[in-house]
């Protein structure tokens, strides 16, 4: 085909044949797939954008602030349907790119966004340049937010690797931040705060016992949006957690150590590699409810200058953005287009970069309508549920919104979903802490949360359980603090949650009196326990393990400092901690009782069997504020176990059921005692006298085993 000399300035409606530089050659290219494709000699480029009259292609080389090259495509040759397409031939992976898009005569320039002055990002991107640098602090004239989509080669070796398919009910999930798990100084690793600075960690995951780990946001955000500053210093504060998207394919390039072409992909698929090798999965949490492109006033990035109306829920006629989301925006998720955006988004994380699972971040929104309504068979869901390369792919909602949506225990998935289970941390959070009548609630959610997953084909399994999260207080500051202590985040304590269901043990905030030391080690063990030991899914909180703190702060989303980083210098400072949790584990994966398919009964077969016990045997007392005993029997499936939870703020005294002929109760663990008595190495448990009773200390969880 003969090329022609270009003409980046002209607007004028010339064929794409007369705007072609001599280095260049064009074809008329191919609308599917979607986004930039390596082609024999050249790159497929095809972006979906219905009310578009005006599409160009604008060509960078590699960190160039001025276009290479601008391509206006032809509505006569360069689209079919509503897809804009052209091949580019003598270009190779590696050139960056964007898209100019305008509307000749918009009707209604509110629901309509374009604006051709942008270069706009493929939403089909798979590498975006621009970001290799955390904080984007560049040294080159770019602006400090500026992305450009990129173009990758994705040769990758993977040598055998193959999913690793555990079973839900046998897993351990450990959440991170890429970041700040490494980040601190006393972490030790070559390259901190990266992905291969994770893989560094992988035997320390390993020892602990975790089986997946679950990681915040990877696909790139903004971390420069955030518009608040730190009261005391005057600093910008950083959008650490990274729940701003402005790609659902292209992974965080400065979670990379190299800032070369296509490192982030290269060092993510290592990183994966890395942990499959050590039989640990990789769960993502990912964020396709709205983008980092905000409300009307944000910036017009990719979706909004592409396809407003098409990409985001809007009020008719004002233009609004719907806000289901509270972070400005909500995508239109069960648009024909979207949907297939977030399903090709999820294929290729799962076929390009082996992931094992998904942690869908407010996914309520995802059964949501064109119109906001709740729909009652979400397209949207049933297409993951029932896509083939998905099949085997671990599916975690966190089944509620911010509009007050909440789906816990009846999420739309017919039993392909699990969920975050609030319900879990709430009850737990209350037990313990000492409120009145929470011992049914206790005894529910430690045998799995039958009230909300025995129906529609679900099982103990679907419950992902959890006390703390990313998202308010650490386990530490659950138990040493009753406020909130958001100050540092500069929105003067007005942002996180307010109601924590904490309890500080007498004194807010730090402090060295022995005694509530000790009464705060203790509740955290008793949460830890009544966490790892029950049935479902248990999910831990990096850092938990250790005692890490925020120093109060239940909305650390914006502190890229030591409030979020995990200090490993708790390694040794909190030794006991981590022995007690290690060894919660080790029990969980060695007795059947913890890892149950079905929900434990009374009489199937191979099913434990429940009696529940008071201070006194056979009376249990329900409306009894703080206490309660239960007894597992396996006929001779596994070990007999009975726990004792005792929240009251003195002693008492408990019953023991008999033991089968030649067995006796032996401690496996008793959250009073000082290490290592309070937790016993495998088949290292202390055989009790031939007592009748147990002595169990205020604010305390005992476990005994008959052997």
């Amino acid at each position: 085909m003969p090329s022609k000399k270009s003409n980046n300035t002209d607007r004028s409606s010339k064929s794409i044949l007369d705007l072609v530089n001599d280095q260049f050659e064009i074809a008329r290219g191919q609308p599917l797939p979607l986004g930039a494709t390596s082609v024999r000699g050249g790159i497929n480029f095809s972006v979906f954008s219905k009310h578009a009259t005006d599409v160009r292609l604008v060509l960078f080389a590699p960190d160039q602030v001025e276009p290479l090259a601008e391509f206006p495509l032809d509505a006569r040759y360069n689209k079919t349907g509503d897809t804009w397409h052209v091949c580019i031939r003598g270009v190779d992976p590696g050139v960056e790119y964007g898209y100019r898009v305008g509307m000749l005569g918009n009707p209604n320039p509110l629901i309509h966004r374009f604006d051709f002055s942008k270069i706009l990002l493929d939403p089909y991107a798979h590498s975006l340049s621009g970001g290799e640098v955390w904080g984007n602090k560049r040294t080159n004239r770019r602006a400090a937010w500026l992305r450009r989509s990129r173009v990758v080669d994705h040769q990758f070796d993977w040598e055998f690797d193959q999913p690793i398919n555990r079973h839900l009910a046998d897993s351990i999930i450990y959440e991170l931040h890429v970041r700040g798990f490494t980040q601190h100084p006393s972490s030790g690793t070559r390259k901190p705060g990266t992905y291969l600075g994770l893989t560094e960690k992988i035997p320390y995951l390993q020892e602990l016992g975790i089986t997946a780990v679950e990681l915040m946001p990877v696909t790139d955000f903004l971390e420069t949006d955030c518009l608040v500053r730190n009261p005391s210093t005057g600093e910008q504060l950083i959008n650490f957690w990274g729940y701003h998207p402005i790609s659902f394919f292209a992974l965080k390039a400065s979670y990379a150590s190299d800032a070369r072409l296509g490192a982030e992909v290269r060092e993510f698929k290592t990183m994966v590699k890395a942990f499959h090798d050590a039989g640990i999965e990789v769960i993502l949490d990912v964020v396709y409810n709205h983008t980092g492109e905000g409300d009307e006033n944000g910036a017009t990035l990719s979706f909004r200058g592409l396809d407003n109306s098409i990409y985001y829920m809007l009020e008719p006629g004002t233009g609004k953005y719907l806000n289901f989301s509270a972070c400005g925006n909500t995508t239109n998720c069960n648009h024909p287009i979207m949907r297939d955006l977030i399903l090709d988004s999820l294929r290729y994380l799962v076929t390009e970069m082996h992931i094992d699972g998904f942690r869908f971040d407010l996914a309520s929104i995802l059964g949501r309508g064109t119109d906001g309504s709740v729909l009652a068979n979400p397209p949207l869901i049933e297409r993951i549920v029932a896509d083939p390369v998905l099949a085997n792919v671990k599916l975690i909602a966190e089944a509620w919104d911010a509009a007050g949506l909440y789906q816990v225990g009846s999420f739309p998935g017919w039993g392909r979903w699990a969920e975050w289970n609030g319900r879990f941390r709430d009850d737990v959070r209350q037990f313990w802490k000492g409120s009145a009548k929470t011992v049914q609630a206790l005894a529910t959610r430690f045998c799995g949360s039958a009230d909300l997953y025995s129906g529609n084909g679900r099982a103990p399994y679907h419950s992902v359980n959890f006390v703390t999260s990313h998202d308010g207080f650490t386990l530490a500051d659950l138990v040493s603090f009753n406020e909130k202590h958001n100050e540092p985040n500069g929105e003067q304590n007005r942002d996180g949650m307010s109601e924590n269901d904490s309890w500080n043990c007498g004194v807010e905030g730090p402090t060295r009196d022995p005694e509530i030391v000790n009464l705060r080690l203790r509740q955290v063990k008793n949460l830890a326990a009544t966490l790892i030991l029950s049935q479902g899914v248990p999910m831990i909180l990096a850092g938990d393990e250790l005692g890490r703190t925020q120093q109060g702060n239940n909305n650390a989303y914006c502190q890229d400092n030591e409030i979020s980083w995990l200090d490993w210098g708790m390694l040794d400072r909190n030794k006991d901690l981590l022995r007690f949790v290690k060894n919660l584990i080790a029990i969980r994966k060695t007795h059947l009782l913890f890892r149950q398919r079905e929900f434990i009964g009374h009489a199937a077969e191979g099913i434990p069997r429940i009696i529940w016990h008071g201070v006194q045997l056979h009376r249990p007392e329900w409306w009894h504020p703080h206490c309660l005993a239960v007894e597992v029997q396996f006929n001779g499936h596994d070990s007999d176990l009975y726990f004792i939870f005792n929240a009251f703020s003195d002693q008492l005294l408990f019953e023991l059921p008999k033991t089968l002929e030649g067995k006796r109760w032996c401690r496996l663990l008793d959250t009073s005692l000082s290490s290592p008595q309070d937790i016993a190495e495998r088949d290292e448990e202390e055989p009790l006298s031939l007592a009748e009773t147990y002595r169990v200390a205020p604010h305390s969880l005992v476990g005994l085993i008959q052997k």
